[in-house]
């Protein structure tokens, strides 16, 4: 362990950034973007976190839109937002925690635990900046996911 946390979460966390880096710029749905870039793409993506988090993450997420053809949509859960909107590390963070629970909880790799949790019905919750639910304890998230529904 090198730092605060296992290389693992700290490239999961980076690898869910941006995703939602990329989300945003293209005006889609999470899953979207998730299903586009396709679980190998992700892997590895995932496994050189590390060397990718030095770069540029608008010239990342510029090579990965056009590598996967991720078209522009007309999710804008940024417009929409009446209140303070969380930054993409911040939601990075939320999905990290999740996916991590979820691997731990159904024994998953976490490439497919990650491509479940984003095409979930909570993903939608999650994108939703005028909800509070972002914001709610991991353990009630992860408790939330497995349950399917809001507890």
């Amino acid at each position: 362990m090198n730092g605060r946390e296992e290389k693992t979460a700290n490239n999961l966390f980076f690898l869910c950034s941006l995703i939602e880096y990329i989300g945003r710029k293209t005006k889609n749905h999470r899953n979207v973007v998730v299903n586009a870039i396709g679980n190998d793409a992700l892997q590895h993506i995932f496994d050189l976190a590390d060397v990718y988090h030095s770069e540029n993450i608008d010239k990342l997420t510029f090579e990965l839109i056009e590598k996967h053809n991720i078209e522009t949509g007309t999710f804008d859960n940024i417009a929409n937002a009446k209140y303070a909107i969380p930054t993409h590390w911040d939601i990075g963070k939320v999905y990290k925690r999740l996916i991590i629970g979820v691997s731990n909880v159904e024994n998953k790799p976490l490439m497919d635990a990650l491509s479940n949790v984003y095409n979930s019905w909570l993903s939608r919750k999650i994108e939703d900046f005028n909800s509070s639910i972002y914001y709610e304890n991991p353990q009630y998230l992860l408790q939330s996911y497995l349950t399917g529904d809001n507890l």
